[in-house]
Order: structure tokens, then sequence, then C-alpha cells
């Protein structure tokens, strides 16, 4: 792969950071990717290479490719940390993807050493994300360059990240219209971004078991002038960490001397982050965490993301305080649409069981025992 073209483009009212791939061992046609942000953020984005190789780097894996060509300095504190990202990758495809050559120069210095210190967020409005910045704010003083000042929210991810789907933009201005409501309540900054980066491979098993966080991580080196610490949230707590598309052992491997990347908040479970997010009446209100896109509605209230997410508001008494679901409560039906064993989902459910009984949903408690059952049973 080359990855070739560095360049920063203004349009209208926003401003881009581009760069070519060229293939070289595979089939795959050129392509061009981009990064871009609105005019308020202008002077924020910076045509970084780091942003360019980390976000090809796992695509270039899966299709196979024997090098990534960049003609730009790269910090060799990443390219130690990107060796060992292929490792693991190599070790989680189960010897499938193989590492790769990295062949660019070297940078001798950091490119950013005299800006302001900053730490940032990406924020999509699920329980994780929401989360991290109740806790992150709770936690640090707001002088303490720890605490977050901006929120990157990200169009290309969930909404317009397949290609099939379309674009969705509607739906990105629905949603950074409830997250502006968060963010003004923490009172941090949110910088909305767009990025084509996941659609270098369109393949959903590769996106959420290994590709994702780098995706994120390629957007943080994007914003290096302006940020020093970005913050990922995580998916799993350590008793149930699996291999994941953002790990703690991925997300800080993506690191420079320019840009740290943290995987935050392991210790706590989602049960945890869904306490903490009930406790602020903004995040629970603006809640954002249905793939599904429905008109008129920011959760559809029938998928499984939705219906795990309303469970667990349920099982702490908390699903009748949100105006993020039109539904107060959850029927036994609602369960039967959808697999809770798919993708190391077992563990949201099985931590709910003892708060839902507790609360005297025995019905649901019997629904979701049967389906785990089932899994352990096959």
């Amino acid at each position: 792969m080359q990855i070739s073209n560095l360049k920063s483009i203004k349009k209208e009212e926003r401003v881009r950071v581009a760069a070519t791939v060229i293939w070289e061992d595979c089939d795959q046609p050129r392509k061009d990717i981009y990064i871009e942000t609105e005019e308020p953020f202008a002077e924020d984005i910076s045509c970084n290479p780091h942003a360019f190789l980390v976000g090809c780097l796992i695509p270039a894996m899966h299709f196979g490719e024997k090098r990534i060509v960049l003609d730009a300095a790269i910090c060799p504190g990443l390219k130690e940390g990107l060796e060992t990202v292929m490792s693991l990758i190599k070790e989680w495809s189960g010897g499938h993807l193989h590492p790769l050559s990295i062949e660019a120069k070297t940078s001798s210095s950091v490119k950013y050493v005299k800006k302001q210190k900053r730490a940032g967020l990406f924020l999509s409005g699920g329980i994780d994300s929401l989360a991290a910045l109740r806790a992150n704010k709770l936690t640090y003083p707001e002088i303490h360059p720890g605490t977050i000042k901006d929120c990157l929210f990200v169009h290309g991810f969930d909404i317009g990240g397949v290609v099939q789907r379309g674009m969705k933009y509607h739906v990105f201005e629905r949603a950074k219209t409830a997250m502006s409501r968060v963010v003004e309540d923490a009172n941090v900054n949110l910088i909305p971004i767009y990025t084509n980066i996941r659609h270098l491979c369109d393949e959903r098993k590769l996106w959420l078991e290994k590709f994702f966080g780098a995706v994120l991580a390629s957007v943080a080196h994007a914003f290096a002038s302006r940020l020093e610490l970005v913050y990922i949230a995580s998916s799993y707590d350590i008793p149930n960490l699996v291999p994941c598309g953002s790990h703690p052992m991925l997300d800080p491997e993506y690191s420079s001397f320019d840009m740290r990347i943290k995987h935050r908040d392991l210790s706590l479970s989602r049960l945890d982050k869904l306490r903490i997010v009930a406790g602020w009446d903004v995040a629970l209100n603006n809640i954002r965490v249905c793939l599904a896109n429905v008109q008129d509605r920011m959760n559809c209230g029938k998928c499984e993301k939705c219906v795990r997410t309303m469970l667990g508001l349920l099982a702490i008494g908390a699903l009748d305080k949100t105006e993020a679901f039109v539904e107060n409560d959850v029927s036994p039906d609602l369960l039967s649409g959808f697999s809770i064993t798919i993708r190391h989902r077992e563990s949201f459910y099985r931590e709910l069981l003892e708060p839902l009984k507790a609360q005297g949903h025995d019905d649901l408690v019997h629904v979701i025992k049967s389906k785990l059952s089932a899994k352990t049973v096959s």
C-alpha cells in the first residue's frame, strides 16, 4: 500500500485533510480518504501523516498488503506501537492476518511540542462515552490537563459508516443536536468530524473486532495540534475483556509523542456506567444507542442495543425517567427478536439478572436465563 498526496483542502464551511491510498498486493481500487471538520475548528485540524498511517494499517493487513509506504516522517514511538498492534492482530486472527513492513522515515522531534495541553473524548451518545464524560468531570478539576475540554463527534462511524446504508447526514444532525445539549451542560466543546476511512474495508466483523479503535485514533491524530490526550471509552470491563476493535491492549499503542490515546473506565461494568448516566439528567434524556436511525426517534426501542439499554435502565429504576426512549417498560416479547449471545454480549445480560429480580421482573429474568442457557447448550 502506498499512502501519498497528503493535503489540506478548504471547501465551503469545512476543512479537509486527505490522502490517496494505492493498493499494491490486492485488487482493491485506489481511494481518496479524508478527515474533515467544520469552520470553527479549521485551525485545529492538520494533515498529520500519523492519522492516515493509523487509519490504513488494519485494512492493509486484512487485504494482504506486504508493506505501507508513506513519504513523510513519523514518530518512532508510533511505529513501535504499530508493531505491537500488528502482533496482537495476528494473534487474534489465528495467524490469518500478517504484520507488514512500515516504510517511512522516523522523525527526530515532536512536531506539536508547544501546543496547549488539552484532553478530548470521543462522544457517540452511547452509555460508554456518556459515562466517561461524566466520570471525568466529577474526578478532574477544571484546571487539570486531564479534564475533558473537547468532545469529538464522528460521522462515518455508526452514522454514515456503512456504504450501502447511505451517508444519512440528517441523522447525524439530529444526533449532533442531542449531543450539543450534553456538552453544553458539561462545559465542553463539541467538534463535528466527518471521515470515510471506515470505507477502506466495509466488512462488519473486521470493523467490530479489530478496526474501529484505529479509526478513532486516526481522527485523534488529525487534531494533534489542539489535543494532547484523547480518551476512548471502554466497551468491556476488566473481567469480561475479549478481542475488540477498541481494547486496552490496542488503543494506547496508537499513541505518538504528540498524541496520547487512553482507553478509560475499565473498572466500570455496564451497569456501573448506567448508574452514572442516570445520575446526570441531560445525559439520561439524550442517550443515543440505536443503529437503526429511525425517523422521528433517537432510539427505535426494538433493536438489541435499545432493549439492552432499556433493560439496564429498568434494572436501576430509571427507564421511566428518561425521554430518550418512548417506552417505560420492557416486555419479554421484546427479547424474542434477536440473540443476546452474539459478539460477547452475555456479560451485559448476566449482570442484569439480580437487579431485575430485585425490581420484581421475574418474567424478564426467566427469558434472559433461557437465552443464556441456550447458548451454553449449543
